[in-house]
């Protein structure tokens, strides 16, 4: 059947959301066990309760609701994605997803249409990882792929304990942090974060995977001296090691593939004075590919760049692996489910794959899984800046409804 969302409702409950934590400039900054976050699953537990839901939140802080299948035999379909926002971030990312889940189960409600299969609808604790590393940590640590205790003593820039500030906002859960049951299958709603969809002019993407990642780190450690007096041939200026890898990764990807991408996010220098020659310098790198291969033949070329540079420059070299993962292909399932949505509603759609990574790439792991991207402006995120029209965010929002509904109409069938 052809399920059409409430569109206003869905415009409405999304400002809602992005007034908690909103910033002068119409973004989003709402870091991960904030006050903020505390207040934005305040009010999502309570829409959840008020839609009927029965919920939990596990020792990760991850939230769930359920509704109920008619068959008690079914596994249930898992819809959702998270809350939590970058620093100074946009309003789409992430909370959409959330969002487009909470007025399907609506949605479902208003047209008392029961389905065979529960379905649950869930917000993953700090996917973004801005204020504690790593990233996707709730579904991580929820699928298996992290340790629990490990998270739990993870800490951010000012030294904030994770699960100290998980009971802090009260969001510390008594259900363990892992499917109690199997799952039939998983849909995920994201804006693309990409200009794919809006330079095809395409109504939705159909996600068939995410890409692999490599993240490293590395430090070059130099000689502090005196920028006005010592001669630059006795120089061992760490800084100038690193600009150069720098440039090298920045080149890198066009060498490699032609989805190949690569980046320096950060560059810590010490002492970082303008009269003293840098003597230590970190910089963190990733690269990304479709192909996991493409990706290793990153890394390694990085490590050994790292050590040519250091030995031209005089200075001394340390890497570290930060993260890795390798590609997702999603199962024929639920993207069928996903195209077949977007047909029945009659919307442009092209398939693409994810360049970043999000909560899908760890629940993948426990159940097929699939997901929908929406268009996003000018392909910015992780920005103020971030735009995604309301009809594009409806078109993608119906389109996981009605791909959600067909999974949870399919009968008795565990994964």
């Amino acid at each position: 059947m052809d399920l059409q969302l409430d569109e206003q409702r869905l415009i409405t409950t999304m400002q809602e959301q992005a007034a908690i934590g909103g910033t002068e400039n119409g973004g989003l900054h709402r870091l991960a066990l904030s006050d903020a976050d505390k207040r934005v699953r305040d009010w999502f537990l309570d829409a959840m309760e008020d839609a009927g839901l029965e919920t939990r939140i596990d020792e990760m802080g991850n939230m769930f609701g359920r509704r109920a299948g008619t068959d008690p035999d079914a596994a249930p379909v898992l819809i959702g994605s998270h809350l939590d926002s970058q620093p100074y971030g946009g309003i789409f990312d992430g909370p959409l997803g959330v969002v487009a889940a909470l007025e399907l189960v609506r949605s479902l409600n208003d047209n008392d249409i029961e389905t065979a299969h529960p379905i649950e609808i869930v917000n993953w604790t700090n996917e973004e990882g801005s204020r504690f590393q790593p990233a996707m940590q709730g579904s991580g640590v929820w699928a298996g792929e992290l340790s629990l205790d490990d998270e739990y003593a993870k800490t951010d820039d000012n030294g904030e304990n994770f699960e100290s500030e998980l009971e802090r906002i009260g969001y510390k859960g008594p259900e363990p942090a892992a499917p109690a049951e199997p799952y039939h299958s998983s849909l995920e709603l994201h804006i693309e974060q990409g200009p794919k969809l809006e330079t095809s002019n395409s109504d939705v993407g159909i996600v068939t995977g995410i890409v692999g990642l490599s993240w490293g780190a590395v430090t070059f450690e130099g000689e502090a001296e005196h920028t006005g007096t010592t001669p630059m041939e006795d120089r061992a200026d760490a800084l100038v090691a690193a600009a150069d890898l720098i440039t090298v990764i920045r080149r890198l990807p066009g060498t490699l593939g032609d989805r190949t991408v690569g980046s320096v996010g950060h560059v810590d220098v010490k002492p970082n004075s303008i009269n003293i020659v840098p003597e230590e310098v970190t910089i963190t790198w990733g690269i990304r590919d479709p192909s996991d291969e493409l990706v290793d033949q990153g890394r390694k070329r990085v490590i050994a760049e790292a050590e040519a540079v250091a030995e031209r420059e005089g200075v001394e070299v340390d890497w570290q692996d930060r993260a890795s993962s390798t590609s997702i292909h999603f199962p024929d399932g639920p993207v069928q489910a996903v195209t077949q949505a977007t047909e029945t509603l009659g919307y442009d759609a092209i398939e693409v794959f994810s360049g970043a990574v999000h909560d899908a790439a760890h629940v993948a792991k426990v159940c097929d899984t699939a997901m929908v991207f929406a268009v996003s402006k000018d392909g910015k995120s992780h920005t103020e800046d971030e735009f995604t029209s309301w009809d594009d965010c409806y078109k993608a929002a119906n389109t996981l409804a009605n791909a959600g509904l067909s999974l949870a109409e399919s009968g008795s069938q565990t994964q």
